[in-house]
């Protein structure tokens, strides 16, 4: 497996609005690249990544909630079919890393998608599994959640992701 780069906010590649994956597409190659997904997100370390935080626009989300990290969930093509409720809590980001932000999302959703197999299933859940799913789904429209966050904040945390990447670099250079 390869651990794959994730894009940093404000890459103008994390606003590509994603494609469905054609089914006919899933093959062993692809299963390949969603077990690099997986790892990826492992390695961050994170509870879900979406293909475009990989310069991936596909519509293609992997997620695992569980403390064991036991529990990986495979979306491909996931659509929001029912949303209800409302919930506030603290999101965070691999692509916004080091920052967190109460975001307000539906409170239980059903989500109908393909799984690595590109079998169909439904799924209506709750918690912190229903607002990863809607986090990472916000990634393949090409949203992040800073931007239910005022102008504000998302300027000054996009200013200090700038300075640090140039610091990291400057950093490689001398090193």
């Amino acid at each position: 497996m390869a651990k794959l780069d994730i894009l940093h906010f404000p890459d103008k590649r994390l606003r590509t609005k994603a494609t469905d994956v054609a089914l006919n597409d899933i093959n062993e190659q692809f299963t390949q690249f969603i077990d690099d997904m997986f790892e990826t997100m492992y390695d961050a370390p994170g509870i879900g990544l979406a293909a475009t935080q990989v310069d991936f626009h596909q519509r293609l989300i992997v997620i695992d909630v569980s403390e064991d990290k036991d529990q990986p969930l495979c979306l491909i093509n996931p659509i929001i079919t029912h949303k209800e409720g409302v919930e506030v809590s603290q999101e965070g980001c691999l692509s916004v890393p080091g920052f967190y932000e109460d975001v307000k999302r539906a409170e239980t959703i059903t989500v109908k998608a393909f799984d690595k197999q590109g079998k169909p299933f439904d799924l209506t859940t709750d918690g912190l599994l229903a607002v990863c799913i809607q986090h990472e789904i916000d990634h393949l429209d090409g949203k992040l959640f800073v931007d239910y966050i005022s102008s504000l904040k998302r300027n000054r945390i996009r200013n200090k992701l700038i300075k640090s990447d140039k610091e990291l670099v400057e950093h490689a250079l001398n090193s």
